[in-house]
């Protein structure tokens, strides 16, 4: 198959001992969903099931005069219909809560929630939708997010200061709900030190995450009077805490139960539609499901930032980077309800330094209130927008100083012991490891197969994600484990490689090893999936479950055989002495019992290691239409131990494929607060036509904190291919683009735009 991704691996470690680990076995949840077994939160239906849609608003900004739903509620078959009228006044958000559940006296953004109904029949819903009549006042708008923080610009949160979740006083600036800041250095110093400064501008769109299943939910009060939720949310244990702030209930009054996710990307994270299925419950008394059309995705879900980037860097004499100065506005839409980190900001925004020693380095990242759809996390939130700006500056300063691009990486790259903006001294630094290799994979240096053929690299780093994870092993009577995890299926393999990290800590055939997702009432607390964290947070915790149940049984073993426990080992679900079979599993717990083991594992701080990546990209442009070809593209990971291959190579090939669609297809138009794309197949998403043959260079090596010395992959192979993309195009053809996609039009004008040589 021509576009059969290649793999080459340039260190290969010794993997002395290991079981399963290592090994591409089969994916737990396969044969599930190949069969359509596998229940997602849209499958779940229950006895009185009601259906919930939303009249949502057709204004950017305006005053809401009045609403009435009297034709509505007449409608055979509605049996509630409710206004902002009809519930608490509450906000709410996953950390700043400043969005209503309906809106009340004002909509900011096309699409926000202003009647709710439910009925017997989703059509019925939806044709009760068209009987609401609601009168509004249009006021002012503001759609860009610079004019957005001018003097004069229509303030869209008056209240914005007493808003909860806010992580200090906001600054004094128009619409700005957030400034995150980090630096190090003396700035000032550091541009005095500079022979040369370079100023330049990127811009990126925002960007749907693209997932198949859109948001869904299920919501019933069982007998006991406790809350019952289905959703499409990737962190339930999260997603309990705030419900049970937004309505004001009891945790312990609340279960999230096990479902699928149809992906995630990191927009579903939210309460989104639940708290309004709850108030439809308490009005009907009967359970209520709510699914989103795409047109509501697209328009009222939670993108990725668009953002505006701007990099002041200088450079020494010798061509070492000496300051920067990166400003970084992100539009936020209407709300900032549906972002979750501290500083109600995009953490990836810290990357605005590159895999580069700056020693004098201040990033400033603005997030900023604008009519338009309000804006959550996708991969890598913040990142991807940041490292298409250094990295395409960072080529673009090599081309004004004369020199090679990669030698102008390698000159200023980090090395052991240098810190990061956020405070970290990193160990374990490859970076130049990864660049080299990605440098020979794609033929970095050689002569090119033609002419408007370019090569462009781009590089970035990654943590290892921080959280906390439970699981629980049990042995059972038959022998067999089983091992409940309380983070939902998002299509990454975890399940998967959760067994495979017991299956080698108790040497047993994976087919003894089950397993399964628990509600919230069956495990502690769990962050869930996100941040590059499920490996390590998780594992970790299956790893200290299945490591304290091997001694457990061993103890239990060495009883029956009055032998020292340290003297037994475990192999292929038997208890060994001296290389012979003594008990089985299923003997030791037929004589003393099951065994159940529940273990919790936290990790506060990132660690000091990172991980690097660099994409090589090779690219051919028409230069009568501007035509990009993506000939070929090169992955290159500094990696530790690879648990699954298969997974592992799932993650980057997915990653890099997203990256793609940024670099040179995907935008969520929105045009005057309208979102031009109604469904996907509007929305451009690459297809396998656009997909090059992709390399994997692997660079494994022992020491990462993940279970059996493994680092993180999830979210590596996605920040750094736009920028790469768009070196390549320069080096193709000598045009630069500042502001993705990259498309045939921006290159063919700039093309048509170069002037004429001189003769």
């Amino acid at each position: 198959m021509e576009n059969a991704p290649r793999i080459q691996k340039e260190h290969r470690m010794t993997m002395t001992g290991a079981h399963v680990i290592g090994s591409p076995v089969p994916r737990v949840e396969g044969p599930l969903k190949v069969r359509g077994e596998a229940r997602y939160s849209a499958d779940i239906t229950l006895p009185g099931m009601l259906w919930a849609k939303f009249l949502r608003s057709p204004y950017p900004h305006a005053r809401v005069l009045s609403v009435d739903v009297s034709r509505a509620r007449a409608l055979r078959g509605v049996k509630a219909v409710l206004t902002g009228a009809d519930i608490p006044p509450r906000l709410y958000g996953r950390r700043l809560r400043d969005m209503p559940f309906l809106a009340r006296d004002r909509v900011r953004f096309i699409g926000e929630r202003v009647a709710a109904v439910a009925a017997e029949d989703p059509d019925v819903a939806e044709e009760a939708l068209g009987l609401i009549e609601v009168e509004h006042e249009e006021l002012p708008a503001v759609f860009d997010p610079e004019a957005a923080m001018q003097p004069g610009a229509p303030i869209l949160h008056e209240a914005l200061a007493t808003y909860e979740g806010l992580p200090a006083p906001p600054p004094d600036i128009p619409n700005v709900h957030s400034l995150a800041r980090w630096s190090m250095g003396d700035l000032a110093q550091g541009f005095r030190e500079a022979h040369r400064v370079f100023e330049h501008s990127f811009r990126t769109p925002f960007v749907h995450q693209g997932y198949l299943e859109p948001h869904a939910g299920v919501v019933e009060v069982d007998g006991s009077g406790r809350l019952q939720v289905w959703a499409t949310n990737k962190t339930p244990f999260v997603l309990r805490k705030h419900l049970s702030e937004s309505l004001d209930l009891p945790e312990e009054m609340i279960t999230v139960q096990p479902i699928y996710l149809g992906a995630d990307f990191g927009g579903k994270g939210s309460v989104m539609d639940l708290p309004l299925c709850y108030y439809l419950v308490q009005r009907t008394g009967r359970p209520v499901k709510a699914v989103m059309s795409y047109v509501e995705e697209l328009t009222a879900a939670n993108p990725r930032h668009a953002s505006v980037i701007t990099l002041r860097t200088g450079v020494t004499r010798d061509g070492r980077f000496c300051a920067r100065h990166a400003r970084a506005i992100f539009n936020s839409g209407a709300y900032g309800a549906m972002k979750p980190t501290p500083f109600v900001n995009l953490g990836g925004a810290a990357a605005g330094g590159g895999v580069y020693r700056i020693p004098h380095l201040q990033i400033d990242a603005y997030s900023v209130y604008t009519n338009g759809v309000p804006c959550g996390h996708m991969r890598a939130p913040g990142e991807p927008q940041m490292i298409f700006a250094v990295e395409s500056q960072t080529d673009m300063i090599a081309a004004e100083l004369g020199v090679d691009p990669l030698e102008f990486r390698l000159r200023n790259g980090l090395a052991e012991g240098d810190p990061l903006v956020t405070g970290h001294r990193l160990t374990h630094v490859r970076l130049r490891q990864t660049l080299e290799a990605a440098g020979r994979a794609i033929g970095w240096g050689t002569p090119k197969p033609g002419p408007c053929i370019g090569r462009g690299l781009a590089a970035g780093e990654r943590h290892v994600g921080i959280g906390q994870g439970s699981a629980e092993v049990a042995l059972e009577l038959n022998g067999l484990v089983r091992v409940l995890t309380g983070v939902p299926d998002t299509g990454t393999g975890a399940p998967t490689v959760l067994r495979q990290i017991v299956a080698e800590v108790l040497a047993l055939p994976l087919g003894q090893v089950e397993v399964a997702m628990g509600s919230t009432d069956q495990l502690p607390p769990d962050s869930g999936a996100g941040g590059s964290r499920v490996t390590h947070v998780v594992g970790r915790a299956a790893w200290q479950a299945a490591t304290t149940m091997r001694r457990r049984v061993l103890e239990r073993a060495a009883q029956e055989l009055t032998l020292p426990a340290e003297k037994l080992d475990l192999r292929d679900g038997w208890i060994v002495a001296d290389g012979t079979r003594r008990l089985s599993l299923d003997e030791v717990t037929k004589r003393h019992g099951p065994l159940q083991v529940v273990e919790t594992y936290v990790a506060d701080h990132y660690a000091a290691l990172t991980s690097f990546s660099v994409q090589a990209a090779e690219v051919e442009v028409d230069p009568e239409s501007g035509q990009v070809h993506l000939r070929r593209l090169v992955t290159a990971h500094d990696v530790g131990r690879v648990l699954n291959p298969q997974t592992h190579q799932g993650q980057i090939e997915g990653g890099a494929i997203q990256g793609l669609g940024y670099a040179l297809m995907e935008n969520l138009v929105i045009e005057e607060g309208r979102v031009a794309a109604s469904h996907l197949g509007e929305y451009k998403l690459p297809t396998i036509k656009d997909i090059p043959p992709l390399e994997t260079v692997l660079l494994e090596e022992p020491g990462g904190p993940v279970p059996f010395e493994g680092k993180a992959i999830g979210e590596h192979s996605i920040s750094t291919v736009a920028p790469a993309v768009a070196n390549a195009v320069f080096d193709a053809v000598g045009v630069r683009i500042t502001d993705l996609p990259i498309t045939a039009e921006k290159i063919h004008q700039a093309l048509r735009a170069r002037p004429a040589p001189t003769r």
